[in-house]
Order: C-alpha cells, then sequence, then structure tokens
C-alpha cells in the first residue's frame, strides 16, 4: 500500500519505491489500495512513487509483475490519472460481492475453528440479516470483511450473555444465538 512506497521525507519515496520494486524482480509486486498513491495536487510523494514505479516497469517488464487493487471507481480514476499507467495496466479484473449463501458459507468457516454452532433460529436470523444487507449494500459494502466483524460482534455478545450465567453447559458455550446476530446485526455496519 501507499506506506510501503512513501517516504516520510522529501527524497526517501524515490529509494524506498526502488527497494521494495527489487524485492519483487523475477515476481509479483502487489499493490493494495493503490489509488492511495495519487496526490490530488501534483508534484507530491504519491507521484515521485507512481514515476518511479512507470519507469521500473518499462526497465524490467521482462523480470516484474505489478497488480494493483482497490475499489472499481477509485481504481478508475487511479488509471486514468496517469497516461502511463493506462498503457501499462491493460487487464482488468472485477470481483463480484459474494452472495448472501456464500457469506453466509464464511461464517461457518470462521465458526469451525473455534467449535462454534448456531442453533436453528441463528441460522435463519443469520440468513435473514445476510439477504437484507445484501439487498441493502452501498459501494461501501464490506463483503467478508463484513462477515468477520458480524461474526466476532456475536461471539462478543455471546460471551457477555454467558458471563451473566452461573454454570453455562457445554452447548451454552459452543452455541452462537439469535440473540447473538441480531446484536451483532445492529452494531456492525456494512
Amino acid at each position: 500500500d501507499r506506506n510501503g512506497l512513501i517516504g516520510a521525507y522529501v527524497g526517501q519515496t524515490g529509494p524506498k519505491t526502488n527497494a521494495l520494486i527489487d524485492s519483487a524482480l523475477g515476481g509479483v509486486l502487489f499493490i493494495d489500495e493503490a489509488y492511495g498513491l495519487l496526490d490530488g495536487q501534483g508534484g507530491g510523494y504519491g507521484d515521485e512513487a507512481i514515476a518511479t514505479l512507470l519507469k521500473r516497469m518499462e526497465d524490467d517488464r521482462d523480470d516484474l509483475v505489478v497488480i494493483v487493487a482497490g475499489y472499481t471507481n477509485e481504481m478508475k480514476k487511479f488509471i486514468e490519472a496517469n497516461p502511463g499507467l493506462q498503457s501499462r495496466f491493460t487487464r482488468y479484473i472485477n470481483f463480484p460481492d459474494y452472495s448472501p449463501e456464500e457469506l453466509y458459507k464464511i461464517f461457518e468457516a470462521r465458526m469451525k475453528p473455534y467449535s462454534l454452532t448456531l442453533n436453528s433460529e441463528a441460522s435463519e436470523e443469520l440468513m435473514e440479516v445476510l439477504n437484507r444487507v445484501y439487498k441493502g449494500k452501498t459501494r461501501n459494502f464490506g463483503n467478508g470483511r463484513y462477515v468477520r466483524n458480524l461474526f466476532e460482534t456475536s461471539v462478543t455478545n455471546m460471551a457477555n450473555r454467558l458471563s451473566k450465567q452461573s454454570n453455562p453447559s457445554d452447548e451454552d458455550l459452543n452455541t452462537i444465538t439469535k440473540e447473538d446476530i441480531k446484536y451483532a446485526a445492529n452494531q456492525v455496519k456494512y
């Protein structure tokens, strides 16, 4: 990301960007949220990193693959900000959001390492929440991150709920309830 390429002071960005590119030679340089390099005013550290990257992409084209990633609209602005970017990044892959069913499977996968389960009411509630969130999603939808946060908040609520019980059973300790899902759905932003 931007922090891996940009120096803190004048004169540090070029060498820092070159060192990172050197470490990727013979492999792949992946820059997440590449639009973070855009300074907006021109002549900034981000511009220097982009200029260094473009030169090295040309000079080392046989020994370097560069992948940039981020939200679709922001990446479009990034690519359009510099003609050199437009001519070097010519292949695009769009990853659609997960479906509610896929989001449910992600939640299940998060439970597995902890031997947690959903009771039937919680399972129904989770699917309702995921369908509602998916239908009402905005461009800022967190996708898998939303499910991770929903899971973690459900577990936090579960722990708080169980801390009030004097002698919870093993089943209680391993079961996420409808109440836990409802609480998490009200807390987690998507």
